[in-house]
């Protein structure tokens, strides 16, 4: 590989080349110099914010999701107002910015609870981002009131939407999707409602889910397909995905890793190299999506660390809550803006606090490297 920091376009086989091929600290190096020319100086961004699942109640029925109830299970929830905005609340006094609010597919919820919520969220809470709901929840609620997904969406963000996260993306390859949530729809129909999300001006990001037993080629072909999009967003003026972010499956507590036992086992998940391989080509392969995110829910702090210096430029969130992914096994649900700061500086960047579109904040200086202590990582 050339070190280069500005290189060509990559092919799909050339990216998946790289990604079975390359040496995994020269390609983390080589990532790290496209991350500078991208997104230049020495900052690396976080966001204060927290995740709030509103319901568990869902009939999709993905085969790695530890979190959901079918309707009428004795365990199932839907949350209030009340208890929704209570939680925000929490959020602000610790100068947050944004709720990332997800739940299950939950057919006994009309359009009018969910414009109702946002409405009144909006009310008490109006310098709060309401980041909201996925493109399965939106095709949901459409099936539900009888109304398209841009009308659905059309009335959310009337309601006070601010945006709309990437979440049920996983890989977008049919085939594999097929396999490990055969309800949740073709990659066309994510691809369509994130499309509708961004014509009206709603913030979104992409994401991806990877170690289902897919090849690499497939993981390169879930990147081409948001690489595509972006393409045509830009092409017409719009900001398209604001950033991309991935993470390897979590197996521990449902039925896709329980599944993948015996005769017929197959390497599932990641370990940490892999992740760090996956992330340096993803920053290689989106030369049109400028912000590529470390995830420490699933890879721990000191891997989120590392994956700053292969080609990440943002440390994440500080979340405050977590319920979805925590419940196949992960055992970390949120870090504080002080455990960010630390690791940020401690790799050798300056902490930043942003809101969802990358604004930057005022940040408070929260942690400095005593005198005598190691220097700053380096690779």
């Amino acid at each position: 590989m050339q070190d280069s920091t500005n290189p060509p376009r990559l092919s799909v086989e050339e990216a998946t080349l790289i990604y079975e091929e390359a040496d995994l600290n020269e390609l983390m190096h080589v990532a790290n110099m496209r991350r500078k020319k991208m997104v230049p100086g020495n900052e690396v961004t976080y966001l204060v914010d927290r995740n709030i699942n509103y319901t568990n109640v869902c009939t999709i029925n993905c085969q790695f999701c530890s979190f959901y109830r079918p309707p009428g299970h004795a365990e199932v929830y839907t949350q209030t107002i009340d208890e929704i905005s209570e939680r925000i609340s929490e959020l602000e006094q610790l100068g947050g910015s944004r709720i990332l609010m997800q739940g299950g597919v939950n057919p006994e919820l009309p359009l009018s609870w969910y414009t109702d919520l946002l409405a009144e969220l909006r009310s008490r809470h109006p310098t709060i981002d309401l980041d909201c709901f996925s493109p399965i929840e939106i095709e949901g609620i459409a099936d539900v009131c009888g109304l398209s997904t841009m009308e659905v969406l059309q009335q959310l963000k009337k309601a006070g939407m601010h945006g709309l996260p990437g979440g049920g993306a996983e890989m977008l390859v049919d085939d594999v999707r097929m396999d490990i949530s055969p309800l949740k729809g073709s990659a066309e129909n994510w691809l369509r409602v994130m499309g509708e999300a961004q014509q009206l001006g709603l913030t979104t990001s992409a994401t991806n889910v990877f170690g289902f037993g897919e090849s690499r080629a497939n993981r390169v072909e879930h990147m081409y397909r948001i690489r595509e999009m972006q393409d045509g967003a830009t092409s017409e003026g719009r900001t398209g995905f604001t950033s991309f972010v991935s993470w390897p499956v979590q197996l521990e507590n449902n039925a896709f890793g329980k599944r993948n036992r015996g005769s017929n086992r197959v390497e599932l998940g990641a370990s940490s190299s892999e992740y760090l391989r996956h992330l340096a080509v993803s920053r290689l392969f989106f030369d049109n999506i400028s912000h590529i995110q470390a995830s420490w829910p699933t890879m721990g702090l000191e891997i989120a660390q590392i994956a700053l210096l292969g080609g990440a430029d943002d440390a994440g969130s500080t979340m405050m809550e977590e319920n979805v992914v925590s419940a196949s096994g992960t055992d970390r649900t949120e870090a504080t803006e002080f455990e960010l700061h630390r690791i940020i500086s401690m790799a050798g960047f300056s902490p930043r606090k942003r809101d969802s579109r990358y604004n930057i904040l005022e940040t408070a200086r929260l942690f400095e490297i005593e005198a005598g202590s190691p220097p700053p990582i380096q690779i």
